[in-house]
């Protein structure tokens, strides 16, 4: 697997993720609400026709620039998982930059699963095409159909469907975990705010969000 693309000044990891900071709003009405001492929460699971969420037991980040290991962390929780973000963080080399690629994470990923269930998926361009949506929402239906969360490298700004703004202009991780309206709307793990622990987002919202970075699915 190529571990240089997303490497260029517009795909790193910002290390001021934490500071960009969430909008507080109340946490998706599905969710239990998160601590104020981000100890884990836990994300129920539901699935009916064309909707599915996975169980989270979440962990807000310790500091602004844990946004990558602490959204592997959450991501992998959903498998029972509960790796130390320190340990993380040292084999994704994250320093107070961050975590420099996506493609730092996917092996992680794939080490803690025992498989090769992940795969970086880049969207280069500025916005999102409609292919590269449909490649998302896929992407996201088949892996938390599969059990397993998406971890997606975001920046700028996006709405939830609450009409909370999200705001990372340096960048950011947050985790995919779950979907509705077969994958229309999907459920975020966000470990930057614990205070908004999740929230829902269209996934074309979601899509430009990751534009000029990437996903692993």
């Amino acid at each position: 697997m190529r571990t240089d693309i997303f490497r260029n000044t517009a795909l790193t990891v910002a290390g001021l993720a934490f500071t960009g900071g969430a909008i507080a709003g109340p946490v998706t009405a599905a969710h239990a609400a998160p601590t104020s001492e981000g100890k884990p929460v836990a994300v129920s699971q539901d699935r009916k026709n064309g909707e599915r969420e996975l169980n989270v037991r979440y962990e807000a980040q310790p500091n602004f620039f844990y946004c990558g290991p602490a959204a592997a962390r959450n991501a992998l929780s959903v498998q029972g998982k509960n790796i130390d973000m320190d340990a993380m963080a040292k084999q994704m080399g994250t320093t107070e930059a961050g975590t420099n690629s996506i493609n730092d994470i996917t092996p992680i990923l794939n080490k803690e699963t025992g498989k090769d269930a992940y795969r970086s998926v880049e969207i280069s361009a500025p916005k999102a095409d409609d292919k590269q949506t449909d490649t998302l929402r896929t992407d996201i239906v088949k892996a938390v159909d599969e059990g397993h969360a998406v971890v997606a490298n975001i920046a700028g700004t996006a709405t939830d469907t609450d009409g909370n703004t999200h705001s990372f202009e340096g960048g950011h991780y947050i985790s995919v975990v779950g979907y509705r309206d077969n994958g229309n709307t999907v459920t975020i793990a966000d470990s930057a705010n614990p205070n908004q622990a999740s929230y829902r987002m269209n996934v074309d919202n979601l899509a430009d969000w990751i534009a000029t970075r990437g996903y692993t699915s």
